[in-house]
């Protein structure tokens, strides 16, 4: 019989966004419900949290995403074991944590997030998991992290008016990035120094990404 909070990642699963069984086994072992405002818990219930395929507010004006939408992007992504990944806008930690879980002890995943609040939020969340491979960040991650850099890996959360130069230059050779483009999923794959491949997914909707230069202006 087929547990109820495992209902929607089944529903994923048979509708072909998750595909690949380290990602599906990512998508179990780490909660949801353990990356929500425990009010949000208390009041809907565990149940309702893992399987509501839409994003819920986590503070801050911003979202823990759509389930959909994450296993969409990790599919993309193709995170490895032993891959060192830069995760831009880490909010509740929840695809973080999927990271460290998909990467393994022998990969290391840094963890960027501009608002300080959700910052410790995210990493306490994460935290539930005893992972050793993670790293988070208060910053602007619009700017990446040149100090980590180079990135097997690099996702975002937010979306940008464009794939930003900085995350292209701080991307190995032959590394992968996903990013949001205006309601756009974006994948990019490094093929040399300044060699780039390309393509568009459309038809989603994101938080826009938002860089300290902006906020300095308002």
């Amino acid at each position: 019989m087929i547990k109820l909070m495992d209902k929607l990642i089944n529903q994923l699963i048979e509708e072909g966004y998750l595909k690949s069984e380290s990602i599906i086994e990512a998508f179990k072992k780490i909660k949801r419900a353990d990356f929500v405002p425990q009010e949000i818990v208390s009041e809907k219930g565990e149940d309702f949290v893992a399987n509501y395929n839409a994003p819920l507010s986590i503070g801050h004006g911003q979202t823990i995403s759509q389930p959909l939408t994450v296993a969409f992007m990790l599919e993309l992504l193709q995170p490895a074991k032993g891959d060192r990944v830069l995760d831009i806008g880490s909010g509740s930690g929840w695809q973080t944590a999927m990271l460290c879980q998909l990467v393994g002890p022998k990969g290391f995943v840094y963890a960027i997030e501009r608002i300080p609040e959700l910052k410790d939020f995210g990493q306490n969340n994460v935290e539930k998991y005893n992972f050793k491979n993670v790293e988070f960040i208060c910053g602007d991650g619009s700017k990446g992290l040149a100090t980590q850099a180079p990135f097997d890996k690099i996702i975002a959360a937010a979306s940008a008016e464009e794939i930003l130069q900085s995350w292209k230059e701080q991307l190995k050779i032959g590394g992968r990035l996903v990013a949001p483009v205006a309601n756009s999923v974006r994948l990019v794959v490094k093929k040399g120094k300044n060699k780039f491949e390309e393509k568009e997914y459309p038809g989603f909707v994101f938080v826009p990404l938002i860089s300290r230069s902006y906020e300095n202006n308002q």
